[in-house]
């Protein structure tokens, strides 16, 4: 039985040896954890940089956005403005046909000045600017000429006479000046 205890024994040495040689093999180096955890960073950050590109994508995409509707809003309202003065602009033509008109009640004729005033000045609170025109050079996107005439105390292509005052809201023309061009 000595013999067998021997044995047995002598096995369990050999189980524990090569358990501990097996848990010395498991054990790592430090300088093999360092370059683990270096790696796991690499990784970590490159999917952070990753992340932060793709915030700042959509912040510019978001930006754009909103730079994209706020152009599209302004165009829209100066649309809608234009369509509604350029329904008013008759109204002001006959306006001001009324007052230069010979009329001999004074007060009549300054309630009619102070409506227009307060009708053009309702005007430009939306943006509605009259085109200058008078002793300008003409320029087609602003005048349409109705009449020329040759004459030399004028330079080339200046507006000589206004027929129809011409409007615009911002860039957009309401409606072109309506003049007499010379030369």
């Amino acid at each position: 039985m000595k013999k067998e205890e021997n044995n047995v024994e002598q096995q369990n040495e050999e189980n524990v040896n090569d358990t501990v040689q097996e848990e010395v093999k498991d054990e790592k180096k430090p300088s093999d954890i360092v370059e683990e955890l270096k790696a796991k960073l690499k990784a970590e950050k490159e999917k952070s940089d990753e992340y932060y590109d793709h915030l700042k994508r959509n912040m510019a995409e978001f930006d754009n956005f909103k730079k994209r509707i706020s152009k599209e809003k302004d165009m829209m309202y100066n649309s809608i403005s234009a369509n509604i003065v350029s329904e008013l602009l008759p109204i002001i033509d006959n306006f001001e046909k009324a007052l230069n008109a010979e009329t001999s009640d004074e007060s009549y004729k300054n309630g009619m000045v102070m409506i227009y005033n307060q009708l053009i000045e309702s005007l430009q609170k939306i943006g509605v600017e009259e085109i200058n025109a008078l002793n300008t050079t003409f320029d087609p996107n602003f005048h349409e000429a109705v009449m020329h005439v040759e004459d030399e105390n004028f330079g080339e292509k200046e507006v000589i006479e206004v027929f129809r005052k011409g409007y615009k809201i911002g860039d957009k023309i309401v409606r072109h000046a309506m003049v007499k061009v010379a030369n």
